[in-house]
């Protein structure tokens, strides 16, 4: 099989490749470089099965030709992290709604089949724990540009699951909760290898809010596992799932968790949202996945707990220290 990967070089997309190819079968990957990085796919660019094509999602014509070339279409190029959201919320919407217009549009004329990455975001205030693909979802004010992010991708889905029910494409959604693993780095506010930096370094580690937030973190094997599977079967098509872990620990928890597996004498402090982010900034109380669907369909059932999550982390940014900088540039969908 061939397969395109938007959002190629990123590190979700970068574990994803490395699957495909393990397993014997091509890989193309579309990437313009503004958050993926070269360094994340340094290593499969000698591959024959790999390809690489340094350009925009929103270019048509270069979407066009790539989707034509491949069989099936993995979307996760897109907006990424909590900071970029605030920081830029013009390219965030522009970035992810055009970008899944562009690529739905052109796997349309071929049909090839497409699998859009989505967030556990898109649940935003929900108080429905655990949360479920069929369940409500509660956004916050329009005022908050916090929820720019999850507005931009519930409008992916809803594009996507028009294309199947309306003109016959088949997609595939995915709502990723928390993925984290070996080549994710802080940059944009990705909170275990922020923390595992700072543990290291022994900087303050740095908890935003009361600390009491709590989420699942998914090691990115696990998950790209999970995504591989459902492009596989015909019965996800058309569907929603949540692909994550549902071992919750709160964010002071992982604080102290980082702390000790890495041996750290940092202090552990408490930052105002606030002064993190921006004055109002809202965030989710707790971030937990019913997975009960997609076990059912695909036998999905995480591996790794979290401490094997950590220790792969701890592992990926100690290597770091005898690297360049600049090997430190990658990125989460």
């Amino acid at each position: 099989m061939r397969v395109l990967i938007t959002g190629g070089a990123g590190f979700i997309g970068s574990h994803l490749g490395e699957r495909y190819l393990e397993r014997g079968d091509e890989v193309v990957v579309l990437d313009d470089l503004s958050t993926g990085s070269i360094n994340n796919i340094r290593h499969l660019r000698r591959h024959p099965r790999f390809e690489l094509t340094i350009e925009s999602v929103h270019n048509r014509s270069v979407v066009a030709e790539l989707v034509d070339q491949c069989d099936v279409v993995f979307h996760l190029a897109a907006a990424v992290g909590v900071k970029l959201i605030v920081e830029s919320p013009v390219r965030t919407i522009e970035t992810n709604v055009h970008g899944t217009e562009v690529v739905l549009a052109q796997a349309n004329k071929k049909k090839k089949k497409v699998l859009i990455a989505s967030t556990s975001e898109v649940y935003g205030l929900s108080n429905q724990v655990p949360f479920r693909e069929d369940g409500n979802l509660v956004l916050g004010a329009t005022t908050k540009g916090r929820w720019s992010y999850a507005c931009s991708k519930a409008i992916d889905e809803f594009l996507a699951l028009a294309y199947w029910r309306e003109k016959k494409l088949p997609t595939i959604v995915v709502r990723l909760f928390n993925t984290v693993g070996p080549r994710q780095t802080g940059q944009y506010g990705m909170v275990v290898p922020t923390f595992v930096r700072q543990a290291l370094q022994g900087d303050p580690i740095t908890v935003y809010g009361d600390g009491r937030q709590s989420r699942c973190f998914s090691h990115v094997a696990d998950v790209v596992g999970g995504l591989v599977k459902l492009m596989d079967h015909p019965g996800a098509v058309g569907e929603v799932f949540n692909v994550g872990s549902t071992q919750e620990v709160t964010i002071s928890q992982l604080a102290s968790r980082v702390k000790e597996m890495t041996g750290s004498s940092s202090p552990i402090v408490h930052v105002p949202y606030g002064e993190a982010y921006e004055a109002g900034f809202e965030d989710m109380p707790r971030r937990v996945p019913d997975i009960s669907k997609i076990d059912a369909l695909v036998g999905y059932r995480p591996e790794k707990d979290l401490p094997a999550v950590l220790t792969d982390v701890i592992a990926f940014q100690r290597s770091l220290s005898d690297s360049s900088p600049s090997a430190v540039a990658a990125t989460e969908v």
